[in-house]
């Protein structure tokens, strides 16, 4: 990660090519390191530091401030293994207050933004407080295992729900992002969403996940190639005071995020039926066919169309970031009715769908072009509060949620190495929780020719919705429309 930031700085990274030919714009990169979400009675503020010498570590309750430094050397990876496997044999025990103080973040930003003034503003807790939010970024170093087992959803589901809000208190929720390591050495990032979307840290991870294992490497024994300075001096601990008040603040924070994360249901699974390579046989693109069957898939789930919130990158524009594709159209809900009615002929089916899939594939080309209205409406909105006028178009446009959010994560922005040969180095993606208390979230990634990533969120505390379920549909909905192209995966 931080040879990464090295090029970074050096502006040694090529930019992200649409279609191969435009490039991207890379401004979100610039703050994927030394930078936190500093929160506001009214605001939040990101604040961006130009260099950051070390790194913020939690493991067993206890805060670390780590060195990537010896001078102006970046440590090698076996003193880097050297520095964690100290805060791993430290036995001291957390301080008072000190086990859940990241449950801050995740909890109320304005009761976050008076705590951290009435309690965080002198002394070691400002000093300690620095350290972590001046780091490169956050580690977390967790004492449970996960993995990925393609034979039981069950383990990627608990993989995907620990790196999404962990314990509540074991991540620290306004930084960048934080790495987080798990005991049986699995890993993944939980990322602040303000700084950048997912394409970004994706491309960093990317980077990641191919350096570590084809570039740098281990010994046979699970070690970091060298030999490491016994020298360096240790890690150092933070130190807090932290008044029972100030605890009290922090339980609450605690309270208020676990409540919220105990109901999120999310339910992770790789479609292994087909990829990529039979979509295109059936002559549409990729994303316009899982978006079809995700309609189709919700159909049958509610037995209701919803308000479909899909992102598209407008990063063609300077800083740009997202526009919203409302896959929600005419053209689809006929396709979904005549499929749910099954009375149609197969043909017509065949052409009601590939009218879907056109006007998909337009819907998202205008959204990436600046051609979209969802970032207009919002900048009327901006204006209207700030002009104080009251516009019933937009209150009535603005006020429906967006049952259905929805989101593809890109992947082999960097080709480091060939999948088909090394197809166990396959990230699974990531995912979100949903938009709407009684929505869903969908997150997919499309990862080759016979793989397709699905993370599905939901509420348990809403009766309409059922993650588990939704992807049931999900699954019967892509068998049932790639049957009616009537293509096998043996074909592809």
């Amino acid at each position: 990660m931080i040879t990464y930031r090295r090029r970074l700085d050096r502006e040694q990274i090529k930019p992200v090519m649409a279609l191969g030919i435009v490039p991207m714009c890379s401004y979100q990169m610039e703050r994927m390191f030394n930078t936190t979400r500093i929160p506001g009675k009214e605001t939040d503020v990101l604040q961006h530091l130009a260099e950051s010498r070390h790194v913020a570590v939690y493991h067993k309750g206890r805060f670390f401030k780590v060195w990537l430094y010896e001078g102006s050397s970046l440590l090698k990876p076996r003193d880097l293994e050297l520095q964690f496997q100290r805060i791993l044999d430290d036995p001291s025990p957390p301080q008072p207050g000190e086990e859940r103080l990241a449950a801050l973040t995740a909890g109320g930003r304005v009761e976050w933004a008076q705590a951290r003034q009435t309690f965080f503003s002198s002394g070691r807790n400002k000093a300690s407080l620095d350290t972590i939010e001046r780091a490169a970024f956050f580690v977390a170093l967790d004492e449970e295992c996960h993995c990925h087992d393609p034979t039981d959803d069950a383990c990627l589901s608990l993989y995907g729900k620990a790196l999404l809000h962990g314990n509540c208190c074991n991540r620290w929720f306004d930084k960048s992002f934080t790495l987080v390591v798990f005991k049986n050495g699995k890993m993944g990032l939980n990322t602040e969403h303000a700084w950048a979307d997912a394409p970004i840290i994706g491309h960093l991870w990317e980077f990641v996940l191919a350096t570590d294992v084809f570039h740098l490497g281990y010994t046979d024994t699970g070690h970091c190639l060298g030999t490491p300075n016994a020298a360096l001096p240790h890690p150092q601990r933070l130190q807090w005071d932290i008044p029972e008040q100030c605890q009290a603040v922090i339980e609450r924070s605690y309270q208020v995020a676990k409540a919220l994360a105990d109901d999120v249901e999310l339910y992770c699974f790789q479609f292994l039926s087909f990829g990529k390579g039979l979509i295109k046989k059936c002559r549409t693109s990729p994303d316009a066919f899982v978006q079809i069957s995700l309609q189709l898939a919700h159909f049958r789930d509610r037995g209701k169309f919803c308000l479909t919130y899909e992102a598209s990158m407008t990063r063609m524009f300077r800083e740009g970031r997202t526009e919203t594709v409302r896959s929600c159209t005419n053209e689809s809900t006929a396709f979904v009715k005549a499929m749910v009615e099954g009375t149609h002929k197969k043909a017509d089916l065949q052409s009601l769908f590939r009218k879907a899939s056109e006007k998909h594939q337009n819907m998202y080309r205008l959204a990436m072009t600046g051609a979209g209205i969802d970032r207009h409406l919002f900048c009327l909105y901006v204006v209207s509060k700030y002009l104080g006028v009251s516009s019933p178009f937009l209150a009535e446009v603005l006020s429906e949620p967006w049952r259905l959010s929805t989101s593809q994560t890109t992947q082999f922005q960097i080709r480091m190495f060939d999948p088909n040969k090394y197809p166990n180095h396959l990230a699974p993606g990531g995912g979100f929780g949903p938009v709407a208390d009684d929505g869903y979230g969908v997150s997919y990634m499309i990862a080759g020719e016979d793989t397709i990533f699905f993370h599905i969120s939901s509420k348990f505390s809403s009766s309409e919705t059922n993650a588990q379920r939704f992807g049931n549909h999900i699954r019967q909905a892509l068998l049932d429309i790639a049957d009616l192209f009537q293509v096998s995966k043996a074909d592809s």
